[in-house]
């Protein structure tokens, strides 16, 4: 049975509030800013200095949890054109071969996160180059300071690594700009910080659902078992996150894939248990067929057929509307029928103009979605606006951020605050 979200809730602003202790849905509308104020902290650092040095023979970053896109996005962004690989790690060890030749980029909102800053210290002790972004009053601001690296601060009032990634991520992107890597210059993190002040007003929470996309996916979200599917590389950075956030924020496991290369193993799970009858293909098990008269099917194309008494539908629909539902079932007796199967994807903008390997892309997703359809899943998609491979994420990642959020919050849960984490925490000291 799917958990029961509030959609009423999810239109009351003041409620949105209470339940929000930290004010979560507040702090991820302040990605904009945080792309401003960091591209401020970034030219007080002193980041010029990485210019002038050689460049490196490779980049190494260190990031983790609620930062771990950081070093996602940077490999995403320098794998087409950057003259030095540019790898991730999470802890220790350190590869044998980094050393006075590397640079080494640690992110750490607290600059105590254990794996980013020995990762750092063991970098400074080999005598590579190191930029680290965190708390300047922190171990890891230390670490770099005695390396003679460039540290720049997180500013104030940042306390979650999960609604603070654009404070995190504009240094990093800036200083592979810096030094030849990729090209994000300060312009570019601008129109990112339009496009992110544009999906927060998009999504506010005194946007109704009817018009708000990120409400829209949370209730449609909740009455599924989510899978997130990305398009490409860019949308399976994006779908990393989504499905990061899902469970961390609303406490929903969500599997999560890029297309080519998921395509089999996210379309092998159309024939499980949680589409139409215990994952039996159309037309094998041993229902009776149904009327279209005697059903609604007004959210579903199936496939029917004529006969002397009319069309006759292949597929019979229960009365929850899902394709594939036993309409003879007793929810008393037989049980709740188990959730749908939900498919969100995180579609690209267009390119433009076309090319063979886009329209190659295009046609592999909607050859999933017919597939999906057809097996009875419910298929939602997300697609970014055209711009910068930066701003196109940004867009995405805005809205699989607020989406998560408005779903924690219309399941009743607090989007901050988990006590089994608290609990581990506790544990574990």
């Amino acid at each position: 049975m799917a958990p029961y979200i509030d959609e009423a809730l999810l239109d009351d602003p003041d409620e949105l509030l209470r339940k929000d202790s930290r004010q979560t849905l507040r702090a991820l509308a302040t990605a904009g800013a945080q792309v401003r104020e960091s591209v401020t902290l970034t030219e007080e650092a002193g980041l010029t200095r990485l210019a002038e040095q050689d460049r490196p023979r490779s980049v190494l970053v260190a990031a983790l949890g609620g930062s771990a896109l950081v070093a996602d996005v940077l490999e995403l962004l320098a794998e087409p054109g950057s003259p030095v690989p540019v790898q991730a790690r999470r802890n220790l060890p350190l590869p044998g071969w980094v050393g006075p030749l590397d640079l080494v980029v640690a992110v750490s909102l607290s600059g105590r996160a254990p794996g980013p800053l020995a990762v750092a210290a063991e970098a400074a002790r080999r005598g590579a180059s190191l930029l680290t972004v965190g708390a300047d009053d922190s171990p890891l601001a230390e670490v770099c300071h005695r390396a003679r690296g460039v540290h720049v601060g997180i500013g104030r009032g940042r306390e979650n690594s999960r609604t603070s990634l654009w404070t995190l991520l504009t240094p990093a992107l800036l200083g592979a700009d810096a030094i030849g890597l990729i090209d994000c210059t300060p312009e570019t993190m601008t129109e990112v910080a339009r496009r992110l002040d544009e999906r927060a007003e998009a999504y506010r929470p005194t946007s109704e659902s009817f018009v708000n996309p990120a409400k829209l996916l949370a209730v449609q979200l909740a009455e599924t078992v989510p899978m997130v599917l990305g398009d490409g590389p860019m949308g399976g950075v994006a779908a990393a996150r989504a499905s990061s956030m899902l469970a961390r924020t609303a406490r929903i496991p969500a599997a999560f894939g890029e297309l080519p290369d998921a395509a089999s193993q996210i379309v092998a799970c159309f024939d499980g248990p949680y589409t139409r009858i215990g994952g039996r293909r159309p037309g094998t098990y041993d229902n009776a067929r149904i009327r279209l008269g005697d059903i609604d099917t007004s959210t579903w194309e199936p496939r029917h057929f004529d006969t002397p008494d009319g069309p006759l539908l292949e597929e019979p629909r229960g009365p929850q509307g899902h394709p594939g539902d036993d309409i003879f079932a007793d929810p008393y007796l037989d049980g709740p029928s188990p959730p749908q199967l939900g498919l969100l994807v995180l579609r690209d903008a267009p390119a433009t103009p076309p090319t063979r390997e886009s329209e190659e892309g295009r046609a592999l997703t909607d050859a999933v979605f017919s597939t999906a359809r057809e097996a009875g899943v419910r298929v939602m998609e997300a697609q970014a606006e055209a711009g910068q491979p930066i701003t196109r994420l940004a867009d995405h990642v805005a809205t699989v951020d607020f989406t998560a959020t408005y779903l924690a919050l219309g399941l009743g849960l607090d989007p901050s605050v988990s006590p089994h984490v608290a609990d581990l925490r506790d544990r574990t000291r």
